[in-house]
């Protein structure tokens, strides 16, 4: 559970924290009542520390007296080093596969040992729930997140492994063999898939995005389709050349800056 943490003397930093990570990546709004739950705070310190993160624009209040995550922290992320220029330099690429194929295209980055959406296309024949900027991904499990592993250093393998892969649907790959060939493969043919690894009915293929040198993966791109019209001989070359012209934009600025 996001944020469930129970500890004595804590820094009002750390209590200020354990409010904002008590929210999951599906809630849509808290109680107060969840957010003490969640966070092990008093009743009238999580009033108090909620008041003044709306206040601020941290969080935001509905007419219910839930709260949920507020603008202001997205346009704070927006500042991180890179990002911004990232979803500027990858977007005329995220529109064109989205023109080829009309499906969900989504660009990511990895985050310690998960993959994190950070923009976005939505198709009208969009499978499931399309994802949200901000959503957590696991790496063994989808196109994505094998796109993005088979390209960073060779350690984080073995620490997901060690971590446990988990099973989200029958074909998950939860044998460490099989993801390392997996991996293999997504190197050797520049793209990876994930036929309903992560959700039953849908197919994922991923493309690195690489940085100069072509050693590591600064971000991913993927287009997600119904499993019944996934056609991986064509989407795999289309992703694969959305990612390599992504990357070139990305690395314009450092190569012109000498």
């Amino acid at each position: 559970m996001p944020g469930q943490i129970r500890e004595p003397g804590r820094t009002v930093t750390s209590r200020v924290l354990a409010v904002l990570d008590a929210f999951g990546p599906d809630d849509t709004g808290l109680s107060l009542a969840e957010l003490c739950r969640r966070t092990g705070l008093a009743p009238a310190t999580a009033h108090r520390l909620a008041a003044e993160l709306v206040a601020w624009g941290g969080l935001e209040r509905d007419r219910d007296q839930r709260y949920r995550i507020g603008l202001r922290l997205f346009e704070i992320g927006m500042r991180a080093p890179g990002r911004r220029g990232l979803i500027e330099a990858a977007r005329p690429f995220l529109e064109d596969l989205y023109e080829v194929t009309h499906e969900n295209v989504h660009l990511a980055v990895r985050a310690a040992h998960h993959a994190i959406y950070l923009d976005k296309i939505t198709g009208v024949r969009a499978v499931g729930a399309p994802a949200r900027a901000g959503d957590r991904l696991p790496l063994h499990a989808t196109g994505m997140g094998k796109a993005l592993l088979a390209f960073a250093r060779p350690e984080l393998t073995a620490e997901i492994v060690r971590e446990g892969l988990t099973r989200y649907t029958p074909h998950t790959l939860t044998s460490p063999e099989l993801l390392r060939r997996a991996l293999v493969r997504t190197r050797e043919q520049g793209f990876a898939v994930a036929v309903q690894e992560y959700s039953l009915g849908t197919v994922s293929v991923a493309a690195p995005v690489l940085s100069p040198d072509r050693r590591h993966a600064v971000a991913a791109i993927s287009v997600v389709v119904h499993s019944s019209r996934a056609n991986i001989a064509r989407l795999g070359p289309a992703v694969r050349a959305a990612a390599m012209g992504a990357a070139r934009h990305v690395s314009r600025p450092a190569r012109d800056a000498g």
